[in-house]
């Protein structure tokens, strides 16, 4: 990309970050770039795919105690309305509203499966927050039936803000291979790390899938690479 180009679209703010890592040299500023795009880009997949496992996995949860396969519609009414949640402006109502809104809009049948396949991460993060968790009776925690006993719902949702985090840093390309001002991945493979716990916590035979498509390690050596 051309310097003007990059300056203009990309900002002189951001690049010149990846300039200071790499002492002002312009290459290698480029080539460290460009490899932190791939690492967000290898983490695209694992990150999509937990959301699906740890989705999944919630709805199957509440379904069984709700006794409702269509409880994300049902429940507007029930839990989610309750006056505990106005603090919150009852988010997760909200969420399945504005759902519904969008489908009506575009003349498409309002189904449960709709509505839950729509939902961003943060809403199923929410599950773990105290007024949601104690409105379903602890459910959310069934969902990792593997888990530590010393884990419980607090450290799952620290675990689970984090990776909602990082994956939002990912998402927007933010930098992902900085300690401060150096070149270092440690935070993004800790992030990594606590991932693969949350997979082994709901299920430990997903993880050799995960590892299949994870290209994270590989990426993570291209960027160190840039030092040498």
């Amino acid at each position: 990309m051309k310097t003007a180009l990059r300056n203009k679209y990309l900002s002189i703010q951001r690049f010149n970050r990846y300039l200071l890592a790499t002492s002002n040299n312009n290459l290698r500023a480029k080539r460290l770039y460009a490899a932190n795009i791939r690492l967000a880009q290898a983490f695209h997949p694992i990150m999509s795919l937990f959301e699906v496992v740890l989705r999944n996995g919630l709805n199957s949860v509440l379904t069984t105690h709700f006794s409702d396969p269509d409880w994300i519609v049902n429940q507007k009414r029930g839990f989610m309305s309750d006056s505990s949640l106005a603090p919150s402006h009852f988010f997760l109502r909200t969420c399945v509203q504005k759902t519904e809104s969008n489908l009506i809009r575009k003349n498409i049948p309002i189904t449960a499966g709709k509505i839950i396949s729509d939902q961003t991460f943060g809403f199923w993060v929410a599950f773990f927050l105290p007024h949601h968790y104690t409105l379903v009776s602890g459910q959310s925690l069934h969902v990792f039936p593997h888990k530590p006993a010393i884990d419980n719902r607090a450290t799952i949702h620290r675990k689970l803000e984090d990776v909602k985090n990082f994956r939002n840093r990912m998402n927007h390309c933010e930098p992902l291979c900085f300690s401060g001002n150096n070149i270092d991945c440690t935070y993004a493979m800790a992030i990594r790390g606590v991932l693969y716990d949350l997979i082994t916590w709901i299920e430990p035979d997903l993880v050799p899938y995960f590892q299949s498509i994870d290209t994270t390690d590989a990426k993570r050596l291209q960027i160190m690479s840039i030092l040498n």
